[in-house]
Formats: structure tokens, sequence, C-alpha cells
């Protein structure tokens, strides 16, 4: 195995760090995992770091396993970013297009996407992304590929994506001082869309949502094309905190109750169910109803799912996505929580798993925890830039890197 195939994802979440590493394996350009661990951590909070110090060691653990089953140095990695400092807006480029003859090249693409940088924004953000909905030539709309076409005039409108410039360069900061060079900050649901979410599943409309530790990512798809995404303030922290609190216990023993008990969906739960919490810790004696447990998760999850809906409706989605809902994160795990959706959002729902054929280490894959790092992983392999050992072979996997040519493909599988 050569060294400089291997590519690293890095997900740095709220309550824990994931990494996956894998390299590209023979002509067939077979996606191999060669190294994928996760370690606890707790400088994060609603996605934005407050703990450098702890951050960083959380990194050098996840990086020492991670090295010593891929069993080569990690360098350089494609790291994801989110948390609620993220925005997103919609911006318009317009320019002349330059050839005598009218032809739109790909130098054009290029100007017009700069050229929706030009909003206003607070000095305090920087842009994370720019991607392209749709071109407009002459007044003609809708078009997805301009390029070839012929005209005076091109538009185009594109989603801004941007996070502070203190949360980036904190980020920035863990990352280094790990011992790891950045080869690109990547909104993180979009990697983790690249693993669970179908061509077909973006064209009819899909949401899919990520229900971190401390906050809830949520990205919606249409006609193939990014709709909108959001991070809202809320995850499955708060359901934990709030168990704590309605029984009067540590925050241990309400995550395990959680984990092994906490349904969202009442309505499957009997009266008499109880759950003993010595079975937890000796020093507890009570007992408490199931359905109880259930109630508190059911309330938090309302406030949730009320915001998704909020988002649904002002985009105009509510109850309109055929392909329905895609969950992952740690949060997708809790029992119960497809019915909760189908019965509050009037949409199909499933938990998301990756779509693409990989090998290697993959019986962690099932985790909906590793989805994210698995994302950005391939969204490396497809960018075509460094890798963690000095750069792929871009003549050996060219059919990968091809696909990043085009700016305004980038997001379509």
């Amino acid at each position: 195995m050569a060294k400089q195939n291997v590519i690293l994802g890095l997900d740095i979440g709220s309550s824990k760090v994931t990494v996956c590493a894998g390299n590209i394996q023979g002509e067939n350009n077979n996606i191999e995992i060669i190294g994928i661990a996760k370690a606890a951590n707790s400088g994060l909070r609603k996605g934005t770091i407050v703990d450098i110090e702890e951050t960083v060691s959380a990194l050098s653990s996840v990086l020492e396993k991670t090295e010593r089953m891929a069993g080569v140095p990690l360098n350089s990695a494609y790291v994801g970013i989110s948390g609620n400092h993220i925005n997103t807006t919609t911006s318009k480029g317009v320019i002349a297009v330059s050839r005598a003859d009218g032809e739109i090249t790909s130098a054009d693409v290029e100007r017009v996407i700069e050229a929706s940088k030009a909003v206003a924004m607070p000095p305090n953000r920087e842009i994370l992304h720019i991607i392209p909905k749709s071109f407009i030539v002459d007044g003609q709309q809708g078009i997805d590929d301009p390029m070839g076409m012929t005209g005076i005039r091109l538009e185009v409108e594109a989603s801004i994506i941007t996070g502070t410039v203190n949360a980036i360069k904190n980020l920035n900061k863990c990352v280094t001082q790990a011992g790891l060079e950045i080869n690109e900050l990547i909104f993180s649901p979009l990697a983790t869309a690249k693993v669970l979410l179908s061509k077909k599943q973006k064209e009819m409309g899909v949401m899919m949502i990520d229900i971190g530790a401390g906050t809830t990512n949520i990205i919606i798809f249409e006609e193939g094309k990014l709709v909108h995404c959001a991070v809202l303030p809320v995850g499955s922290m708060h359901i934990t905190n709030d168990i704590a609190i309605g029984l009067r216990t540590s925050l241990d023993v309400a995550e395990k109750i959680k984990v092994k008990y906490a349904s969202a969906f009442t309505k499957d739960i009997r009266e008499t169910e109880k759950i003993d919490l010595s079975d937890f810790d000796p020093h507890e004696e009570n007992k408490v109803a199931k359905k109880y447990v259930a109630e508190i998760v059911e309330a938090r999850l309302t406030e949730i799912f009320s915001m998704i809906r909020d988002e649904l409706k002002k985009n105009g989605r509510d109850g309109m996505l055929p392909a329905g809902i895609v969950f992952t994160g740690n949060g997708a795990k809790l029992d119960g929580l497809i019915n909760f959706t189908k019965d509050y959002l009037r949409l199909p729902a499933q938990i998301g798993y990756p779509l693409t054929e990989i090998s290697g280490i993959v019986d962690k894959l099932d985790d909906p925890s590793y989805t994210t790092s698995v994302g950005l992983m391939l969204w490396g392999m497809e960018s075509g830039k460094h890798s963690t050992g000095g750069g792929l072979n871009l003549g050996k996997f060219s059919s990968v890197v091809d696909k990043a040519k085009q700016v305004f493909k980038q997001f379509i599988p």
C-alpha cells in the first residue's frame, strides 16, 4: 500500500471525535477503509470549541488509534465544521460572456461563481462554500450546466455557507496542535450527504437530519440541488439532561437509560413497564415508569421537530418531500424515532447507511456516529487535493478527480 494514497476524514463533534482513513485500490478505484476510530470529547459546546486543550487531547488520542490501524503516519485531513455559528444565504452573480462568439467556457463559469461572492457580509464571517443552484443565460432560467451554450450574459444563483472567523481559527488551531494540516474545511452535512443520499433521493426531494450531541444539522435537496441547510442549537445531549432532571439522577445514569430504554414513541409502551435505576447505579433505589421516560424524550423531540418543521415551512417543503427524511448521528439510534417522525412530519423516514461500496474495516459503518468522517474521506478522494502522505497520483485516479473539475456539479453524486 502506497502512503500517498491515504485520505483522512476528521469529524470533531460535541461529544466525540471520529476519524476515517481510506485509500483507493486498483484500476477500478475501489475504496478501502484502513483505519477508523473515535474518542470522547468534551471540548465543544453546540458544535463550537470552548476548550482547546481538551479537544487537542481527544484528537491526539483518536489519531494514535487510527495510525496504529492504518500502519502509516497521518499528516493531513479533510476536516468537518459545524455548529450554530454556521449561516446560509443566497447570492447572485452576473458576468458578460468573454468569448467573441458567445460560447460559455469553464472560465466563465468560474468567474460568475466568483462574482456571487460579492455579497454584503459582516467582517467576522468567512465563506466556507459557494454552491451553485442554477444558471441563467440571457434570461433563460433553470440551466444546470451552461458550458458550451451561447449567450451574452451569464448569471448564477448560489448558496453561500459561512462560519465565524473565530470559530474557524479555533478549529484550525486544535487540528494544527494535534499535528495535522487541514486540506480543506467542509460543512459537515455536505460530506455526510455524499455517503447517505442517492442521486434519486436528491432529485425527488429529501431532507437529511444529523442528530449530534449538541446540535442537529439539517440539509434539504430537491431536483438534485441543495435547497437549504441549517444548524439547530439542540441535540441528543439535551435529551440526556432532561432525563437526569426528570429522574433526579446523574448524567451518566441518564445517558445509560437513554441508550438502553428511552423511546421516542410513547404509544408503544405499556403503563406497567418499569426501569430499575439500581441496574445502572447501586446507590439508586427507585424504579421509574418507562412511559414517563418516554414522555420526557417525546417533549424534547417535539421541540427539535418543531424547529425542523419551521425550516421546512420556510422553504415551502412541509410535507412535500417524496423521498422523506434520512437520519444519521448518534441521536438517530433512539428507539421509536422513525415512528415519531412519520407521525409528526407526515413524511417517510429511515435511518441512513452508506450507499458507496467500501471494503476494508466496514463492520463499524452501521454505526451512524462514523458516517460524517467517512463522508469527509470520500470528499477528499473526489477533490484530488493532497492526501496525508503527500498527494494523490491524479493520473491514476482521474475518474475520481474529474468529477470535481466541474465546479457546479461537485455536489451531485
